[in-house]
């Protein structure tokens, strides 16, 4: 099966251009050196950004430089980075596999951060009075998931360690408002769901954890993600995103409460399921290693394998060079 996620582009990515873009490094070239007038962020119900979306820090460091923020919210991963290929966004936040579909269609974007894994922040759920017992249980049932998504490898990780292949399962690709009402009315079996629809659904029903992270040995990264125009053109700001990203994972760490506070206005998602997702959260903003894109590398690789993605990649194609 092939996953046709951007068909407006399949040329390949340009060359890669080594930036100056680190952590903690100084603000240079100015903003003014290239006008920007407007910074669009793609965000998800959840997160780091969703966060900074509200405390409104962003918009104060950047009003002086005569950048607007606007901001647009996706479903998943998958609809952020179509967007941020085709120009509607600029910088964005989106799981591990994700950008790995992205970069096979030929999406002209680079990594420029990410934040600690976050392995059981993501599940394969069942309910309570489920036959599923275990990982091979799976074997001939029907498992809703994210086409392309971040669930969609750690199904493929957890079906491969439990000696199950893709074709062992029958698969319904759904997003979280149309899957949960699927798996309650039991027209799914199982379903591979990620925060804080996994936490939502198990501080409100009855359900039970097949596999997770751990399980899979999957990560469950978070990256941030910018055209590679932004980041050739607008260093400084991609500099002023991390900088204010790194203070909401600072605060996360020192005292969580407001910031569960926060999420449960904006996203209205009970503050139980909120509080048990930021604390499985990574938090610590910082340039990928070697290891890190070893793991994504690893994505890429059973992607193709499995079809999923059109050709081969090289994920440091990718990364911004600076800080290696």
């Amino acid at each position: 099966m092939t996953l046709s996620v951007f068909p407006s582009r399949r040329a390949a990515l340009a060359a890669m251009i080594a930036l100056p873009i680190v952590l903690g490094a100084t603000l240079e070239p100015s903003l003014a050196d290239d006008k920007l007038t407007e910074l669009r962020v793609g965000y998800q119900k959840y997160g780091t950004l969703v966060l900074l979306k509200a405390n409104g820090s962003l918009e104060k460091r950047l009003a002086d430089e005569g950048v607007k923020v606007t901001w647009a919210e996706f479903q998943g991963g998958v609809p952020l980075l179509e967007a941020l290929n085709v120009g509607a966004v600029d910088f964005g936040t989106t799981g591990d596999a994700p950008p790995i579909v992205a970069q096979a269609a030929g999406a002209n974007f680079v990594y420029v951060g990410v934040e600690p894994p976050a392995p059981t922040g993501e599940s394969i759920i069942v309910k309570e009075d489920s036959p599923i017992r275990s990982p091979a249980d799976l074997k001939g049932k029907r498992i809703a998931s994210s086409k392309g998504g971040n669930v969609h490898f750690l199904t493929l990780s957890t079906l491969s360690k439990a000696g199950l292949t893709s074709k062992d399962v029958e698969w319904s690709w759904l997003f979280p408002a149309d899957a949960r009402p699927a798996f309650e009315q039991g027209k799914i079996d199982a379903w591979a769901v990620w925060d804080p629809f996994l936490a939502a659904s198990q501080t409100a029903l009855k359900v039970r954890v097949v596999a997770d992270g751990n399980y899979s040995g999957v990560a469950n990264y978070q990256f941030y993600l910018a055209t590679r125009a932004l980041a050739e053109k607008h260093p400084a700001v991609v500099k002023i995103l991390l900088e204010e990203i790194a203070k909401i994972d600072q605060q996360a760490l020192k005292d969580i409460d407001p910031l569960v506070k926060t999420l449960t206005q904006t996203t209205g998602i009970n503050e139980a399921a909120v509080a048990l997702a930021l604390k499985r959260l990574g938090y610590g903003v910082k340039p990928l290693n070697a290891e890190i894109i070893a793991s994504q590398q690893r994505i890429a690789d059973t992607f193709y394998k499995e079809g999923l993605i059109p050709k081969a990649i090289v994920v440091k194609d990718a990364v911004l060079a600076a800080g290696f």
